[in-house]
């Protein structure tokens, strides 16, 4: 595939040499005006860095949003208005009800798809499945150590600095409230949200935790289907300590299945 990424942090320069070890050409980058001049291009690369939607190359066959919410509002429905396929790892930006609705009508009006990368958690597969039946609870437990949280709303809520006193929840409330408080840091529950029972009736517990290292998602799940309990223990990418491993790893993941003609 001839790719479109936006943004060229983490997640991008991780997906940049994945993807091109899988054969996939990227083609194009979209950023920022002020990253546009210091992206290093090679000479002859021929690759098209631009700072905006109408710059990029019209045969592009996939683009991918790495650069967080503000990215997403900003470029997401002229992508799809354009016939561009979108893939974002941006999630929680679709707890904004407006943003929400304005995506899904330029998708259908450049008749496009705008894909959710799973990002740093798993067992949406099972969640999906039984959202087709009834689920009475979903709540989403998110722990991590202290300096996870550095730069969210936990900073004005909780003394991060001094965890003398053990693990601290500094916040409870609804999934989308917690997207729309943590853009940085709730993907999850967004991804969780909109997987189960929706951004309003899906429960989300945030806690900072000194006494871990890793970032820690849980899922809990009830309804006529039984119920089910998913724990995963997520490593960050090697000199990134914000960024999830496993959020780069479904951008790439994402775009696979998409070449498959058998898939999940």
């Amino acid at each position: 595939m001839r790719l479109g990424l936006i943004g060229n942090g983490a997640i991008a320069q991780y997906a940049t040499a994945e993807l091109e070890k899988r054969g996939h050409v990227i083609a194009a980058y979209l950023l920022r005006p002020e990253r546009v001049a210091a992206m290093p291009v090679k000479a002859g690369e021929g690759l098209v860095i631009t700072d905006n939607v109408a710059g990029l190359p019209r045969d592009l066959d996939h683009v991918i949003d790495c650069a967080g919410h503000a990215a997403l509002r900003q470029y997401g429905a002229d992508l799809l208005r354009r016939g561009y396929d979108l893939t974002t790892v941006s999630i929680g930006a679709l707890a904004d009800h407006d943003l929400a609705v304005a995506l899904d009508r330029a998708a259908q009006d450049g008749n496009a798809v705008l894909h959710l990368a799973s990002g740093a958690i798993g067992g949406l597969d099972t969640l999906r499945a039984a959202a087709a039946g009834t689920l009475s609870q979903v709540r989403y437990i998110g722990r991590k150590p202290p300096q996870g949280w550095k730069g969210s709303a936990a900073e004005t809520r909780i003394d991060l600095a001094d965890m003398s006193k053990g693990a601290q929840v500094h916040f409870e409330g609804s999934a989308r409230k917690a997207a729309l408080e943590y853009p940085k840091n709730a993907n999850v529950a967004a991804a969780v949200a909109l997987a189960g029972l929706g951004f309003d009736a899906t429960e989300v517990t945030l806690i900072a935790d000194p006494d871990i290292s890793d970032n820690i998602h849980e899922i809990h799940a009830t309804g006529d289907f039984g119920s089910f309990t998913f724990r995963i223990i997520g490593k960050t990418l090697p000199g990134n300590p914000r960024t999830s491993a496993l959020a780069a790893m479904s951008v790439v993941s994402t775009i696979t299945q998409l070449c498959n003609s058998i898939r999940f």
